[in-house]
């Protein structure tokens, strides 16, 4: 099976990496920049689970591929998905199969769109894992786990081919016959921790330990309640789960966006916490407490923008 990866970052570098490096047939479509530091040093991950260097085989956009490729792994921020597209498109053939990674869900319907609805799975990844100063990738906690599937659920001869290639990679990789759950539980669990930490500028552990967790317990029930009207209700053992992690006074963990804030960059606000008050808003359920996160961050790039066109 031949593989592109969409980018050698943080996720599509670690999950791609370990294929190879677990003798998957992988190319990484990448920028110049990128590559040019790729053939110099090699891709290096450094993880609990062992360090690796690998010589990968690199794509720019633009350049001829002999053949188009058996699946696509898509790990770009959603804020990035149109260029992407883009650049990924001449490389997909009828057959492709095109395995999201993205946060969320509203990235399904664009893919849809511009692919067809047929090629996109469902997938969903959980792993912390960022670019150290050299342009390593530097794993930094939990066992990496991969979950994907067909969408309508079930099983198919193309995804059993995945769950083969992957099965002796250096991650966890699941096959799942509901991944639509999967990715709701995860969104919910997302759009409250994003929601959370966004709205109260600290760490689960610093908002606890303020008089926080009711806040919590409130904005994951807004949460949950528009997945369970959506069809897709967290099971018990994940609410109950998600409810601790967010309620932890010892916890050190903020979202991404968090990051993403406090840095000055882009954030994927109106894909997770916007997509979360749309929904609800559609099905007649308030989100007050998500809505108000939402608000925030789309305050916040609102005047992002203006000061890039001043």
């Amino acid at each position: 099976m031949r593989w592109l990866i969409l980018g050698a970052g943080g996720v599509g570098g670690y999950f791609g990496g370990r294929l190879q490096e677990a003798g998957g047939d992988v190319t990484f479509l990448v920028r110049p920049a990128r590559a040019r530091l790729l053939r110099e040093q090699g891709l290096v991950i450094e993880s609990p689970d062992g360090a690796t260097r690998l010589q990968p085989k690199l794509l720019l956009q633009g350049e001829p591929a002999a053949q188009p490729f058996d699946t696509l792994l898509l790990t770009c921020k959603a804020y990035d998905l149109d260029g992407a597209m883009a650049a990924v498109a001449p490389y997909l053939g009828s057959a492709t199969a095109i395995l999201p990674l993205l946060n969320g869900l509203l990235h399904l319907d664009r893919l849809e769109l511009a692919f067809g609805a047929e090629r996109v799975l469902g997938g969903v990844c959980h792993i912390s894992a960022t670019l150290g100063p050299n342009g390593e990738i530097r794993h930094l906690d939990l066992p990496p786990r991969l979950t994907f599937g067909e969408r309508a659920g079930g099983g198919s001869d193309r995804v059993r081919a995945i769950a083969a290639d992957l099965a002796p990679a250096k991650f966890k990789s699941v096959l799942s016959e509901n991944v639509l759950q999967e990715m709701w539980e995860k969104f919910t669990m997302l759009a409250t921790l994003a929601g959370l930490t966004c709205l109260m500028r600290g760490s689960v552990g610093e908002i606890a330990r303020a008089g926080g967790a009711g806040i919590a317990r409130a904005m994951l029930k807004e949460a949950s309640a528009v997945a369970a009207a959506s069809g897709h209700a967290a099971r018990d053992k994940v609410l109950e789960a998600t409810a601790q992690r967010l309620t932890d006074p010892a916890s050190a963990v903020q979202a991404s966006m968090l990051r993403d804030l406090e840095r000055g960059g882009a954030t994927e606000g109106a894909h997770i916490l916007g997509d979360m008050v749309a929904r609800g808003r559609a099905l007649g359920i308030a989100t007050p407490l998500i809505e108000a996160a939402a608000c925030h961050v789309a305050v916040y790039e609102a005047r992002r923008a203006a000061r890039k066109e001043a």
